[in-house]
């Protein structure tokens, strides 16, 4: 490596080190997800807009934190037709990049309603840690060709660094989320020992036969059992 590759290499990896550290100080995910989008465009050479195709439970996709309409327009087209560089990233666990969307003929039925919006170039790549795919971070410009070899390599450790911010807050979430479940289980069990005069074991397999028998999940149950506390 040379003089200027070794300035070059330096100045990415300090700016992706600065990258990482804000998107892991995001506070929760929608907030990841805002900031790994204006990163990507900030810092992306040629992208003029991002958005993130995120995978769901049902191996449903839905587009999240898109920088401009454009984006939602394309994406929407993306899932109407299931082609497009987005879904084949996450299907095919490759990258896709495409200069101009007007002669592109890889996806038949995306491309002539894709460049209807104007964007000529695209640049998707799959957000993953291990073997786990979280979705797609796609870029977007309406200029032909935006996105160059070297673009698509500096862009690739940066979608690294957003898999893992994006997967640490999602399991920041879980958390979370479960933290806050175990609490109002236990307030719930506490209301029916009180009300009903059973030990701990009873009271949570009430809640658990009455999730069953009303085909609701448990937290709901507990929920219900906490907020009508005063009708029990």
């Amino acid at each position: 490596m040379n003089e200027i590759e070794n300035v070059v290499g330096g100045s990415l990896g300090a700016t992706l080190g600065g990258i990482a550290r804000t998107l892991q100080a995001e506070p929760d995910v929608e907030s990841t997800l805002i900031a790994i989008v204006k990163a990507a465009v900030d810092h992306v050479d040629g992208a003029e807009y991002a958005g993130i195709s995120l995978v769901e439970r049902g191996d449903q996709v839905r587009t999240v934190a898109p920088t401009g309409e454009v984006v939602v327009t394309i994406d929407e087209v993306q899932y109407r037709t299931g082609q497009g560089p987005c879904l084949d990233a996450i299907t095919e666990h490759q990258i896709f990049r495409t200069g101009d969307l007007a002669t592109e003929d890889r996806w038949p039925a995306f491309t002539p309603a894709a460049a209807e919006t104007g964007v000529r170039s695209m640049l998707s790549y799959r957000l993953f840690v291990t073997d786990t795919t979280l979705g797609s971070l796609n870029l977007y410009s309406r200029a032909r060709d935006a996105f160059s070899d070297q673009t698509e390599e500096e862009g690739k450790l940066f979608a690294a660094h957003a898999a893992i911010a994006l997967t640490g807050a999602q399991t920041e979430a879980r958390l979370h989320v479960a933290m806050e479940n175990r609490d109002m289980i236990g307030m719930a069990k506490g209301i029916l020992m009180q009300r009903h005069d059973l030990d701990a074991v009873r009271a949570f397999r009430l809640l658990v036969e009455s999730s069953q028998n009303t085909n609701m999940k448990l937290i709901q149950v507990a929920t219900w059992v906490v907020e009508n506390r005063l009708e029990l």
